[in-house]
């Protein structure tokens, strides 16, 4: 509120308590105090060793999958190299004797050594230009055999490119084994197209090399076109196999930025949430994925969180049974400090307390007045007063009975007590229908708000007053505010310049209020704003 300031109840208003009272709830204030400053610092320590281990194990892991990642795209690239160079080779020997002038049994030789070399290898095969088998690393060549209608066939007959091509996974017509595709295309002496020269490697060769590797049941490798078609996967499910990644995460939005690097994403084929480390291959067109099942990664932490929150549950334990001991031994000499205390408020209560409102009376005023006048000089601060008096108070109780009266000054009160906010305002029931406001460290601005809020308050009540103009209960309100540090304040002065204030709102019409500053000079008269009913 505006011109009101934070302040402490005043002495009259929060008794005093017995020296030995003070002590003991200080003592057991120290005592709960300390004891949770040793349950927070095990919490803290706890707490930061716990994000310690956590980080760590995250690190280990991202360590982990950049190794994998990179043991994964080596073995990729060596594999597909080997072929890459055998297959170039064939080529040149192929080509340089002509398709025509071929020795089928020499070269037969030859790919079956190759073969045998190579454990990757599922195959080598040579296709003329119509996609006829003219020699294999195989026993037995099928006359009738023809892979024309093969993809990479049929991308070697219109694409004049010499390198070579590496296609999706398809199934041997042969062994009818999964195999990959590794593919180069054959030219005549004129540069036509004379067929293909075909290297497969087996799917099961990197299902082998894969499940080597020591990752939790829910880890995942992954060999992949860049394009994202899969081509391999631990764990291998034939079904995965062909299907596209170009809509994950990483192939979507990483990889365009980075050949490489770590990310912790939700994978598309299992849902499952892991720490992928990604690699692209920098010689052939494919992609290695190798990845950590955050719960495998966060498993041996979690354990160890709760072993060692089961030791920090057992040491809160032992110090709050300590501390309880400590405890219950104050609560005993508190429990009777505070049946006295109780009994001293409850007769002090009863002595400075209105019967009829429950507000304070002319007796609490008087002992608050003197202790607010002193605490406002020595601190430099404003002291405000409002005194307040119902309107046509004497004409309700003619119309209506005292009865009524009381009644209208009991909601009065309360609606007085709703409008004082701080614990530090005293409102006390000066006399008959008069009330009053003393407002510590509060200047003229914050007591004509205070004013304004409690002649609202009361309108809004609505009680009928049929012998008032207006036709419901209001009341007149004076203000003085003054600065005791500045100029002589006393007790009697603040209450007739209040009363001066009250008597001219209510010689100006009533229902508003008027209010005197620390200067003396009476300020213009505030009319309050007509409610309609």
């Amino acid at each position: 509120m505006l011109g009101r300031n934070t302040q402490a109840p005043t002495p009259d208003q929060a008794p005093r308590e017995p020296r030995q009272g003070v002590n003991a709830g200080s003592t057991f204030r120290l005592t709960v105090s300390f004891m949770l400053m040793v349950v927070v610092a095990f919490l803290a320590v706890e707490s930061w060793r716990t994000w310690r281990d956590y980080r760590s194990v995250f690190a280990s892991a991202r360590d982990s999958v950049t190794n994998l990642a990179r043991a994964t795209a080596q073995h990729a690239e060596d594999t597909i190299r080997q072929v890459d160079v055998l297959t170039a080779g064939l080529a040149e020997r192929v080509e340089g004797d002509g398709l025509q002038n071929l020795d089928v049994a020499r070269i037969h030789k030859l790919l079956i050594q190759q073969s045998k070399i190579m454990p990757q290898l599922h195959g080598l095969f040579i296709y003329g230009p119509d996609g006829h088998w003219i020699v294999t690393d195989k026993e037995v060549t099928p006359e009738t055999a023809n892979n024309a209608d093969r993809d990479y066939f049929q991308y070697h007959r219109t694409h004049e490119d010499r390198g070579v091509r590496i296609g999706q996974v398809v199934e041997s017509r042969s062994t009818h084994d999964l195999i990959i595709p590794i593919s180069r295309r054959l030219n005549n002496p004129d540069g036509s197209f004379a067929g293909v020269l075909l290297g497969t490697v087996k799917v099961s060769y990197f299902v082998d090399y894969y499940g080597d590797f020591r990752i939790d049941d829910k880890g995942a490798l992954v060999l992949a076109m860049r394009d994202g078609t899969i081509l391999v996967r631990r764990p291998f499910i034939a079904s995965v196999v062909g299907k596209s990644l170009a809509n994950s995460e990483i192939f979507k939005t990483y990889l365009p930025n980075a050949n490489q690097g770590i990310v912790q994403i939700r994978a598309v084929v299992d849902d499952t949430e892991r720490l992928y480390g990604y690699r692209a291959l920098t010689t052939y067109p494919l992609v290695v994925e190798a990845g950590l099942s955050r719960d495998s990664i966060i498993a041996p932490w979690r354990q160890d969180l709760l072993k060692n929150g089961f030791v920090l549950v057992f040491l809160i334990l032992v110090l709050a049974c300590f501390g309880l001991i400590v405890l219950s031994q104050l609560r005993q000499r508190m429990a009777m400090e505070r049946e006295i205390r109780s009994a001293h408020k409850t007769m002090r209560d009863m002595a400075l307390t209105d019967s009829l409102t429950g507000l304070g009376n002319r007796r609490r005023l008087d002992a608050a007045l003197t202790d607010e006048i002193r605490l406002a000089r020595r601190q430099g601060s404003p002291l405000s007063l409002i005194m307040l008096d119902v309107d046509y108070f004497k004409r309700y109780n003619d119309q209506y009975g005292h009865a009524a009266g009381d009644d209208c000054l009991i909601a009065v009160g309360d609606g007085i007590r709703k409008a004082v906010k701080r614990p530090s305002d005293l409102a006390v029931r000066y006399g008959g229908e008069e009330f009053t406001v003393l407002l510590p460290n509060t200047d003229s601005a914050g007591a004509i708000q205070v004013a304004e809020d409690i002649l609202q308050t009361i309108r809004s009540l609505e009680i009928e007053h049929a012998a008032h103009p207006l036709g419901y209960v209001t009341a007149s309100a004076g203000i003085t505010t003054r600065y005791p540090v500045d100029e002589t304040v006393t007790p009697a002065s603040l209450l007739k310049s209040a009363d001066t204030c009250l008597y001219q709102a209510k010689q100006q019409g009533r229902n508003r209020w008027c209010s005197a500053q620390a200067s003396r000079q009476i300020q213009p008269i505030a009319a309050m704003p007509r409610m309609d009913r």
